[in-house]
C-alpha cells in the first residue's frame, strides 16, 4: 500500500469490521505515535505499545457498534469521524464520537490523534 487514499480506505474497512489490532499491524509504522485525550494526550510512541493499549481496551470493553466515515484528505493527512457504541466492563453503556487525524509517510501511518466531541 503506498498512497494515503489506499491506507485510509483500508483503515476504514478494517475498523468497520472491528479488526482494530489488524489495522495497527497492517497499516502503522513501527515508530508511529498516538495522542488520545482518554490517556491525557500523553504521547504513546511505538507500534508495540499502541497494539498493547488497544488489546487492553478491547479486553475490558464490549463494542456494540462502530461506524467510521469516509476519509477527508489534505496532503499526507486524512481524517475520519468515528462513532462508537460500547460498554466498558463495570460501567454504563456509552456512545462516543471523535475525529481521528492520521498522517501517512512511506506507505504507513506514522501518527494518529483523536479529538472527542
Amino acid at each position: 500500500m503506498t498512497s494515503v487514499h489506499e491506507i485510509a480506505s483500508r483503515l476504514v474497512s478494517l475498523c468497520n469490521e472491528h479488526k482494530f489490532v489488524e489495522a495497527y499491524t497492517e497499516l502503522f509504522s513501527e515508530h508511529a505515535e498516538s495522542l488520545d485525550p482518554i490517556y491525557k494526550n500523553e504521547p504513546l510512541k511505538g507500534l508495540a505499545g499502541m497494539i498493547d493499549r488497544e488489546k487492553q481496551f478491547l479486553s475490558a470493553t464490549e463494542v456494540h457498534d462502530i461506524k467510521v466515515s469516509d476519509a477527508s484528505f489534505a496532503g499526507n493527512y486524512f481524517s475520519v469521524v468515528i462513532s462508537m457504541d460500547f460498554t466498558v466492563n463495570g460501567h454504563e453503556r456509552k456512545k462516543l464520537e471523535e475525529i481521528a487525524v492520521y498522517k501517512a509517510e512511506n506507505g504507513k501511518i506514522v501518527s494518529q490523534q483523536f479529538f472527542i466531541g
